[in-house]
């Protein structure tokens, strides 16, 4: 059972971050958010695959002013990401923006810092104080010698110290690297020295697949710990996945649970039913039941060394013996099936059940 870190709570539009609240998964629409026919479809895509929150880049004001009508047309909060200059920040409130994500040490001194502030507060949206290992100031760089958890805790701490300067305080901490072990004890940090929700990410975590793993590992190991209030899988190309992935370590971890859970054996050599066949039904179910948005769990197991306890263990499942399966229910046996009946009829029971 893992103990989460208690946080204070922020309210991103009608989504609660931290305290006792579900993690929450979080992407970044990758179109121009000037294009905003593009903008509003990428989101509503991400959204439909199970994004909860949704950031996007605010480099101009023509980005800051399509905030307006993006807002119109989507029905999850949005994040305005500035960096460089604090005008932005002060547009995309005045926008609609419902959080800012904002680097302190990349948009002039305090005077400007302090207007985003005062900004924020008045129009009551949190402010994510935003730490990359590739955007450390030279002075922590200097002290630390390089990239460090240390450096990135400071950094992160600094800003949010700035801010409370400010009486603002409804502030979620991210201190984000490319290293999954420099990332974890980053945050580890932060987790014994902030009260704020803590946004976790393993940034420019690489391709699909290989950035699923990495984020996986430094990811699984802080949530695991019970850090982490807001997620996000940073994967190339279309954001789709990263959501896909987030939920998956979620899932994996009993964190929260969305829709079906496939447990499939590795088919070894035990598996006396075509192993083929069998590993095409288990990526079929994961394919077909995407629909499916109450918690199920499908057990797919070829032998009976460990298929007749998992498959007990699952709500329905198969379990297979030589050129059959063993059909179970909600740990019941129901029926023996024939090996070429076993996919049209475990479909057809899992219709049944929903």
């Amino acid at each position: 059972m893992i103990t989460r870190e208690k946080t204070k709570v922020v309210n991103v539009g009608n989504v609660p971050v931290g305290g006792s609240h579900p993690i929450v998964i979080e992407s970044m629409a990758n179109t121009d958010t000037r294009d905003v026919v593009a903008t509003v479809a990428q989101i509503k895509s991400l959204q439909e695959a199970g994004c909860e929150i949704i950031r996007v880049a605010i480099p101009d004001e023509e980005a800051a002013s399509a905030i307006k009508l993006i807002k119109k047309q989507i029905s999850i909060p949005l994040i305005a990401d500035i960096h460089f200059d604090y005008r932005m920040a002060l547009l995309a409130v005045k926008n609609g923006a419902d959080k800012l994500r904002i680097n302190p040490g990349n948009i002039g001194g305090e005077s400007r810092v302090r207007q985003v502030a005062e900004m924020a507060k008045e129009h009551e949206i949190p402010i994510r104080v935003g730490v990359n290992g590739g955007s450390l100031e030279k002075g922590i760089l200097a002290k630390y010698g390089g990239i460090t958890p240390e450096g990135l805790a400071e950094s992160a701490i600094t800003h949010v110290e700035l801010l409370e300067k400010f009486d603002f305080e409804n502030i979620v901490v991210s201190a984000k690297a490319s290293s999954a072990p420099l990332l974890i004890e980053a945050n580890k940090i932060l987790a014994q020295r902030l009260p704020y929700p803590i946004h976790i990410g393993l940034t420019e975590a690489g391709t699909p697949y290989n950035g699923a793993i990495r984020s996986a590992v430094g990811l699984g190991v802080l949530l695991n710990a019970g850090i982490g209030n807001t997620i996000r899988v940073s994967l190339s190309g279309d954001p789709v996945p990263e959501v896909k992935a987030a939920k998956e370590i979620l899932a994996a971890l009993d964190l929260r649970q969305f829709g079906i859970k496939v447990i499939a054996c590795p088919m070894c050599g035990r598996t006396e039913v075509n192993l083929e066949k069998l590993a095409r039904l288990a990526l079929k179910l994961e394919d077909k039941l995407t629909h499916i948005t109450k918690p199920l769990s499908i057990a797919v197991m070829g032998c009976a060394v460990n298929g007749p306890g998992e498959a007990r263990d699952a709500d329905i499942g198969i379990a297979c013996g030589r050129g059959m399966a063993v059909l179970f229910k909600k740990g019941k046996v129901v029926r023996r099936l024939d090996e070429s009946e076993m996919e049209k009829v475990l479909f057809e029971e899992i219709n049944t059940m929903i």
